[in-house]
């Protein structure tokens, strides 16, 4: 079932315009196409009683792994997946994607799958209950070397995505049956929130504060506050 979502979401995103400041766009559904795919098989069978949702890759992030949040560290040791990352057609030569070899840290990533961890302790306990993906699969720099986010495109640029986006939302949505749609920040949320509208009766949705350094109140204790977001929800 995640298969032939992702396979659609590749086809329907395949030759969306973006222009200037936006310059390069990866797709990691392509180029990191097998680790994602372990993550599926291990991780993405449903149902799941709380679907996490994030916004889109980051760069040294999902971006060099394929795996949504994908600090290089936390899904090699923590989610003990690792597999082949090729390459964009067109790469930024201030963001490449060296996979595995990455570096750099993603600290949206740490801070997630940290807080998994900790609370949790292995990746079993976790995914019993837990499921997290993002919104769009895509990447988007600027000439800069830039990350820009898909809700700082331009209308239309951000509509045509949106529709593929929203599509492949609630296919997983479907697939996964959670009790608890949450949105890993406000935009996320808002994505939710059309997908379903209206909100079925026994489906929560609501939001989480995003863990990126960018997020002024993410850089204080964001765990802490991950936890009192989700018990605002009903989420034990």
């Amino acid at each position: 079932m995640l298969n032939q979502i992702t396979d659609d979401l590749i086809r329907d995103l395949d030759g969306l315009p973006f222009g200037p400041p936006v310059t390069y766009v990866y797709n990691p559904l392509v180029y990191a196409r097998a680790p994602w795919d372990v993550y599926c098989e291990r991780y993405g069978v449903g149902p799941r009683e709380v679907l996490l949702v994030g916004l889109n890759p980051g760069p040294f992030g999902m971006a060099q792994v394929g795996v949504p949040f994908g600090e290089v560290s936390m899904v090699r040791d923590w989610l003990r997946i690792e597999a082949p990352v090729g390459k964009p057609p067109l790469e930024h030569p201030k963001r490449p994607v060296l996979g595995f070899a990455c570096r750099r840290s993603e600290v949206s990533g740490a801070r997630l799958w940290g807080w998994a961890r900790e609370r949790f302790g292995t990746p079993a306990h976790f995914f019993r209950r837990f499921i997290v993906t993002n919104y769009c699969p895509l990447v988007f720099i600027e000439a800069t070397g830039a990350n820009r986010t898909p809700d700082k495109l331009p209308a239309a640029e951000r509509e045509p995505l949106a529709a593929a986006c929203d599509r492949a939302l609630r296919r997983t949505i479907d697939h996964f049956q959670p009790r608890f749609v949450v949105g890993v920040g406000k935009f996320a949320e808002q994505r939710i929130r059309a997908v379903l509208a209206p909100v079925p009766a026994g489906v929560v949705v609501g939001s989480v504060p995003h863990p990126s350094p960018a997020n002024p109140l993410a850089n204080a204790g964001w765990a802490a506050q991950m936890d009192r977001a989700l018990a605002g929800l009903g989420v034990a």
